[in-house]
């Protein structure tokens, strides 16, 4: 009986000792295809990296080769947008000179057309009788237009009708919409700017605005309108600071994100004419509009308040 007690019990053993055998078969199978896992990672983070090191020495040597110089002219509202955009791209094709003149939208549009200048820009659509011209549309942006009033205004929200009849001249003083008893400064742009041009298009009261200030920028609009009691204006929504105070529209309030929704109605394109497509320019033109429509570009756009269009 006690030998076969010591039987079973050195099966037990033996039988124990396989498993403790096959157990470690499967932690060594187990490492293995570890360690072949992490190889392949790492020569595929390899392969990567020398593929981006690859594309960046390309992008390098193709902005080394690039020079010359690019001109725009146009838009006044464009100039936070153009000042950025410029700055960037000068940045990455270093012997690349890019200037722009503020001149007004019509006036960008007239010189790319007349051939003093690369690019006009235009903080509106082109009309029909510039596209006929030979100027074309491209559109780089999206940007809101804000109605700022003076700081110390208490209305803070207009419906599209009131804005209507404040402009029109129906509307004279604060009180008829909600406000305190003054007096409406209307102020706005000068004939030929892109801001007036869409403001007046999305409003249908081309022609119809009673202006007790039309002015040449939207910077000078900025400040007329924070330094003049009752006044009312309207301008790029980049530009608005601080110093105003941009009310709702229809209750819905000035912003990327309501622009992009759909729910805040002023709003218009940023365009930077050519005269013909982009193919028919010269090298510099086509380089400096595919950076524009890049992801790199339209980061440019975001980073001063603009809706991208990519």
């Amino acid at each position: 009986m006690k030998k076969k007690t010591m039987m079973i019990a050195g099966m037990t053993m033996a039988a124990i000792g396989v498993m403790t055998g096959c157990s470690g078969s499967t932690k060594t199978t187990d490492t293995k295809a570890e360690t072949t896992a992490e190889t392949k990672a790492e020569t595929t983070e390899a392969a990567k990296a020398e593929t981006t090191e690859a594309a960046k020495a390309e992008t390098t040597k193709a902005a080394e080769k690039l020079s010359g110089s690019i001109s725009m002219s146009g838009s006044t509202s464009m100039e936070k947008f153009a000042n950025a955009l410029c700055e960037s791209f000068m940045e990455k094709y270093p012997d690349v000179n890019v200037t722009v003149e503020f001149t007004g939208s019509s006036a960008g549009v007239e010189s790319v057309l007349s051939g003093k200048c690369d690019i006009g820009n235009s903080s509106r659509n082109l009309k029909d009788e510039e596209k006929e011209k030979g100027a074309v549309e491209n559109i780089v942006a999206i940007d809101g237009i804000a109605v700022a009033v003076d700081p110390k205004n208490t209305v803070n929200d207009l419906t599209k009708d009131q804005l209507v009849s404040i402009y029109t001249g129906k509307v004279k003083n604060w009180s008829e919409v909600g406000g305190s008893n003054m007096p409406i400064v209307v102020v706005g742009r000068e004939a030929g700017s892109g801001t007036r041009g869409a403001f007046e298009e999305i409003l249908k009261v081309e022609d119809q605005c009673v202006y007790a200030n039309e002015l040449d920028s939207t910077g000078a609009v900025m400040a007329k309108v924070a330094s003049t009691p009752g006044a009312i204006g309207y301008v790029s929504l980049d530009a608005v600071d601080d110093s105003v105070i941009a009310v709702k529209l229809d209750g819905v309030e000035a912003n990327a994100e309501n622009i992009k929704a759909g729910t805040y109605f002023l709003n218009r394109p940023f365009v930077m004419a050519t005269k013909g497509e982009i193919s028919e320019q010269n090298e510099l033109v086509k380089t400096l509009f595919d950076y524009i429509y890049s992801e790199e570009g339209q980061s440019v756009a975001a980073g001063v308040g603009l809706i991208t269009v990519q």
